[in-house]
């Protein structure tokens, strides 16, 4: 039995860490030894996965940066950043130091993706609103991303918006929900899903 006082050790600190998160909301960067642009590449492609799976927290290991050049955290700052950007966009809620190479990631509802102010977006390159790049879905996933497009115009204020609009607004939600869609072989189906808890996230306010 540990002396009163006496820190824990590495390996209770990860059992609490796997009792608290789970291996399926915890991704470990480390032990891949990934550059920082790979690591910032893997971490929004995984992080808009879980916030799409309504995943409340999760754990980002990033390594202390002790066997980078100069001892630089090179990965850890570059993740960093990338955080500041999700808040923005809406992906996440806020994020906390864990420990001295790790972050807990508090994700935001997916609804928030389409609520965060178009002043506080980055910009990105949008292709121009066309309906007709949606015409490769099936006539239930266009229909469902109309829903969800409504609502979300409509917690924006514009509740009777015109046709151009919507299509608009539909383009810009497939554009962010496929961006998080797992590597499977029936993504549509996944695309549905999503699009279903997104509307029911605004139908839940």
């Amino acid at each position: 039995m540990p002396r009163e006082g006496k820190p824990e050790g590495p390996g209770l600190a990860r059992a609490f860490d796997e009792l608290r998160f789970g291996a399926q909301r915890t991704l470990d960067l480390r032990r891949s030894l990934p550059t920082a642009a790979d690591a910032v590449a893997r971490a929004e492609s995984w992080l808009r996965e879980r916030q799409v799976a309504r995943s409340p927290e999760v754990l980002v290991i990033t390594g202390r940066g002790k066997g980078s050049v100069g001892g630089v955290p090179v990965v850890r700052e570059a993740v960093s950043r990338l955080f500041d950007s999700l808040r923005r966009r809406g992906v996440i809620r806020a994020v906390h130091e864990h420990t001295e190479g790790s972050f807990a990631v508090v994700l935001a509802p997916v609804s928030d993706l389409f609520d965060a102010p178009r002043r506080r977006r980055e910009r990105a390159p949008r292709a121009a609103p066309d309906p007709a790049g949606l015409q490769g879905l099936a006539p239930q996933t266009r229909a469902m991303l109309g829903q969800l497009a409504a609502r979300a115009l409509e917690s924006l204020g514009a509740r009777d918006p015109s046709p151009a609009v919507l299509a608009d607004e539909m383009m810009h939600q497939f554009t962010l929900l496929s961006a998080a869609l797992a590597p499977v072989a029936d993504r549509e189906s996944q695309l549905r899903a999503d699009v279903a808890r997104a509307i029911a996230e605004y139908d839940e306010r």
